[in-house]
């Protein structure tokens, strides 16, 4: 006497599964590294901009105020300008970057 065959798949047994690999994200840590420096560069820039000028040659002490003031905000935005276009840089480099590691 036979066992009858049946057309169910037989249980064949699976080879254990290995633990998925944890992302290392660096690129994340990059990109927040990349703020801490610009948003220390311009707390500095701003506070520089702060107290009493020494040197202001001829000018008197309002003139010499108003220049500095000027200066500071003329640093103060160059530093956002170049921190936006570092952040609109390195978005498109993750964007790429994505891109070439899909499937």
């Amino acid at each position: 006497m036979s066992i009858p065959q049946s057309n169910a798949p037989q249980w064949q047994p699976q080879p254990p599964q290995q633990k998925p690999h944890k992302k290392h994200r660096i690129f994340l840590w990059v990109f927040l590294g990349v703020q801490l420096l610009f948003l220390i560069w311009l707390i500095a820039g701003i506070a520089s901009g702060s107290g009493t000028p020494e040197d202001c040659g001829t000018l008197d002490k309002q003139s010499c105020n108003d220049a500095e003031n000027a200066g500071t905000a003329i640093g103060v935005g160059l530093v956002i300008v170049l921190w936006a276009v570092v952040d609109v840089i390195l978005g498109i480099t993750y964007a790429v970057y994505r891109l070439a590691r899909r499937p």
